[in-house]
């Protein structure tokens, strides 16, 4: 009974994980936001949503888990952006330290200014998590729309991500 148990529990985790590796999302279309959230820690997600916030699809930007030392004027000239537009447009979130903190971080700032839509920016391999936390985070009055970053995550980066994904799912639901 034990090991059908066991069988039953490794053939749906092996499923689900190939679901998971085959269905990463992509990045959003023209849809427009109130705010756009950048979680940082990947490749290419300041410049995308530098990108979006250029193109006029939002009227400002946070950048959430930003190193405490880091400054506008220096962010604005490393990812060779004009720095009017981070004076004007852009927040720098340093409060964050992970994808949870992210989240509420972001919460606070959303509800602060009134906003009732996002767009989420990530990498595609942790936009599944980073949407669960930000769901939380904002409840059922904030429309979040996910924008991912295209990548190539290797098995590792894929199989971790899949578990932390189905761990925080289910502390979530047991009230953790």
């Amino acid at each position: 009974m034990i090991r059908r148990i066991a069988s039953l529990f490794v053939l749906a985790w092996a499923l689900g994980f190939g679901v998971f590796a085959v269905s990463l999302p992509g990045p959003a279309g023209g849809e427009l936001t109130d705010a756009i959230v950048v979680l940082t820690g990947g490749k290419g997600r300041i410049e995308r949503g530098l990108e979006v916030l250029g193109q006029h699809q939002a009227q400002r930007m946070l950048v959430s888990g930003v190193d405490p030392s880091v400054r506008a004027g220096e962010l604005a000239t490393l990812k060779g952006a004009p720095p009017a537009l981070f004076r004007c447009c852009v927040d720098l979130g340093k409060e964050a330290v992970d994808t949870r903190t992210n989240a509420d971080e972001t919460a606070r700032w959303l509800d602060k200014r009134g906003y009732k839509s996002v767009r989420l920016v990530t990498t595609d391999w942790h936009m599944p998590r980073a949407r669960l936390e930000l769901g939380r985070a904002v409840g059922k009055n904030i429309r979040v729309v996910g924008d991912s970053v295209e990548s190539a995550p290797g098995l590792i980066v894929l199989v971790r991500e899949y578990n932390k994904f189905w761990l925080r799912w289910l502390a979530i639901k047991v009230g953790l």
